[in-house]
């Protein structure tokens, strides 16, 4: 992912994960597109901050299904990063990086992640800027996935019909074809705040983006479960949660304000976002700190509790109701190390959370008088 960007080079990860299906040996980026079309099959890659991903849709006919699987081991393993197309694609994402920087919203997430992880990986943004993909070459290109596009950091999920032998032969198709290579060194652990810090950055809109945070949770957090369940009655749980009730429904600071844990490897922000006019962005910022507060002193009641486990188990199933949902979470849990009934488990572990939890893990993790506060404001 984006966290083993080099320095001077963000943005290389995702350069390189847009690059895989635009040429493969002999192979153009019309050659690719046009063979996984007549095969039915759909090709895509994304990267975040932890990692990148590959993914192959087909059709399970063997007729269809082999060669589909051919030309993903083939881009993946072999791809050949035409100058040309690196032209293309660096312009097109310097376009929407200016885009992005005409944007309030993205401009205050991006500053978010900088004060919040300052020289870690984590702080700079996945699609990078203006100056690193000017200078990101086809060699940096060819260098990164070399480095990491290995046997030592490939997990392979596979939903669908296929038998466990099916299964093997198809790894064996795929990530055989990779180089053995070395896994990726650890990531470095995410400081602690010791002091609160804030950021106001002024914008010509009318409307005031705030982020409220600091580092949260890694992935497989003993917490994880009294987080999840409580943050979804602070601010997780939309027009239901207690941010909403106080800032939007019972003040009208707010059309739309949330909360929300992302674990990564290391620490991943605890955040609390929201937007307003400007004129009431010192009353809202207010209210979001008071109900945070007030959160961590008391915790939810039983009723919101009760409610809040309901949503959660009973909306459960709509998370693993297509074959590209449960893919991702079983990507998830492979990519870091989850227990292999981790799905089973889910709605048991929901079901075993107390207030009495949730207000302990939210006193070990938040610590308010430490938070980092973005301020994108409108000019007046």
């Amino acid at each position: 992912g984006s966290s083993r960007d080099p320095a001077s080079k963000d943005g290389l990860a995702s350069l390189t994960g847009a690059m895989l299906d635009e040429g493969a040996g002999s192979l153009t980026a019309d050659d690719i597109a046009r063979q996984f079309e007549g095969l039915g099959a759909e090709f895509g890659a994304g990267v975040d901050r932890d990692m990148a991903t590959v993914s192959l849709r087909s059709l399970s006919d063997a007729s269809l299904l082999d060669p589909a699987l051919d030309l993903f081991a083939r881009v993946l393993s072999g791809p050949s990063f035409p100058e040309a197309s690196l032209e293309r694609l660096r312009a097109q994402a310097l376009v929407a990086l200016q885009k992005e920087a005409e944007q309030p919203g993205a401009v205050a997430e991006k500053d978010f992640f900088r004060e919040l992880h300052v020289a870690h990986p984590y702080a700079h943004d996945p699609r990078g800027v203006l100056s690193s993909l000017k200078g990101i070459t086809r060699d940096d290109l060819a260098t990164y996935h070399r480095r990491y596009y290995v046997g030592a950091n490939a997990w392979l999920v596979i939903v669908g019909d296929a038998s466990a032998r099916e299964a093997r032969d198809i790894a064996g198709r795929v990530v055989g074809q990779l180089p053995a290579g070395r896994a990726a060194v650890p990531l470095p652990l995410v400081r602690t705040l010791f002091a609160p810090q804030q950021k106001k950055i002024s914008f010509p809109a009318t409307q005031t983006h705030i982020y409220v945070g600091q580092p949260g949770i890694r992935r497989g957090d003993p917490d994880y479960f009294p987080l999840y369940v409580g943050n979804y009655i602070l601010g997780g749980g939309g027009l239901v949660s207690r941010l909403s009730l106080e800032v939007r429904e019972k003040r009208g600071l707010s059309y739309s304000v949330y909360s929300y844990f992302q674990p990564y490897k290391q620490l991943g922000p605890f955040e609390i976002g929201l937007q307003t006019k400007r004129e009431q962005s010192e009353a809202a910022l207010k209210v979001v700190e008071q109900t945070l507060t007030e959160f961590l002193k008391n915790g939810p009641t039983e009723d919101e509790l009760k409610s809040a486990k309901e949503n959660l188990i009973n909306g459960f199933a709509l998370r693993l109701d297509t074959n590209k949902k449960i893919l991702d979470h079983v990507a998830m849990i492979g990519f870091y190390g989850l227990r292999l009934d981790y799905l089973d488990d889910y709605p048991k572990e929901v079901a075993k959370v107390t207030t009495a939890q949730i207000r302990e893990a939210f006193a070990r993790r938040i610590r308010p008088e430490h938070l980092v506060t973005v301020i994108v404001a409108g000019k007046s």
